[in-house]
């Protein structure tokens, strides 16, 4: 079996090999997603481009953005990059924007291939490196990035990999403190979680800061809008706290209506307290015409299969895909009524 420092070196080199091929003094345009993890894994890699003389354009998605919908590709089209980095949002069917050198950064459940963009994957891998973590696999590989470390121990905190084994995790532990990178993930969670779910604040502390100190401090003024965005969430999730769920068979169901993107958060500690259920948080108000859910369990269930197993006709590619023990989805009105009577809840439809 393959060492992780061996996954880390072919990482480095594969990505520095791609970003060498594309035309002289360009950059590529990173899309990246809006969590600890994938702020991170974009601060990391448009940090390390910058150092390579590629100096990237960044793009975070948005609520219920995906870069395989049509909409999003339409947008990347227009846009017509040198390059395009995928990070954390997925590995999928088809290329985002067909002959466009693409690569793409993820360790959650593939779904498909990419076409011919390059995938550097941290899914099947024992421990799993998040998203963060294979950008830093990458800038190692680029060029002097030890500076950067602090950055993927954000993202390994951010998707709960603080404690898998990660020599990485340790060294910045040892070098920041394990109270300050929380901390600082705490606040950069915080507002792709509120109703604006507007997390450039976030990258922007990233991108500037030396270490978790400059999140957390208030030296940058974006941190005072993170304050403000985690107590918004704190106050949406107490208020959500007060629902208990419905429970048929092996689902428990939680619903709610929060613009706050909360139902994550919800199935997560209901899922400590229903170790034998699938616990499904479902949000009707987080984003007009959709149903948003996250899907958690503590059990045996493989999330992704159970989900494909009650796969509504009108779902795309906003559902099922993340990790075997955490997913979730957003679907239509019509589809989640039917989705919501399959499982044996119809009272919990909505009204299409």
């Amino acid at each position: 079996m393959a060492k992780q420092s061996d996954h880390a070196e072919a990482a480095g080199r594969a990505f520095r090999e791609r970003v060498e091929a594309l035309p002289f003094g360009m950059g590529p345009l990173i899309l990246g997603h809006f969590d600890a993890d994938g702020l991170s894994a974009v601060a990391i890699l448009a940090r390390a481009l910058e150092r390579l003389g590629r100096p990237a354009e960044i793009r975070l998605v948005g609520k219920g953005e995906n870069p395989w919908s049509p909409a999003m590709r339409e947008e990347l089209a227009r846009r017509t990059p040198a390059g395009l980095i995928i990070a954390d949002l997925g590995v999928r069917e088809g290329e985002p924007v067909p002959g466009v050198p693409t690569i793409v950064i993820d360790h959650h459940v593939p779904t498909g291939v990419p076409g011919e963009a390059l995938v550097i994957s941290g899914n099947g891998l024992d421990p799993e490196p998040t998203s963060s973590l294979l950008a830093y696999w990458c800038a190692v590989g680029s060029g002097p990035a030890e500076d950067l470390l602090w950055l993927a121990a954000l993202g390994l905190i951010g998707d709960m990999a603080e404690d898998a084994g990660f020599p990485e995790m340790a060294e910045a532990q040892r070098r920041y403190g394990k109270t300050a990178l929380r901390e600082a993930v705490s606040l950069i969670n915080a507002p792709r979680r509120a109703a604006a779910a507007d997390a450039r604040p976030a990258l922007a502390l990233l991108m500037a800061g030396a270490g978790p100190k400059d999140v957390t401090s208030g030296r940058y003024p974006e941190t005072a809008e993170l304050l403000a965005a985690r107590a918004e969430v704190r106050e949406a999730l107490n208020a959500a706290k007060k629902i208990g769920p419905k429970i048929r068979g092996d689902v428990a169901l939680i619903r709610f209506a929060s613009p706050c993107q909360i139902h994550p958060l919800l199935a997560q500690q209901w899922r400590a307290r229903l170790k034998d259920k699938i616990v499904l948080a479902a949000n009707t108000g987080y984003r007009p015409g959709w149903v948003h859910f996250a899907a958690r369990t503590a059990g045996d269930t493989n999330l992704i299969r159970f989900l494909a197993g009650h796969r509504p006709a009108g779902a795309d590619e906003n559902y099922g895909s993340g990790h075997i023990k955490a997913t979730g989805g957003a679907l239509r009105p019509a589809d989640w009524n039917a989705f919501a009577v399959r499982l044996g809840f119809p009272e919990a439809q909505v009204e299409a």
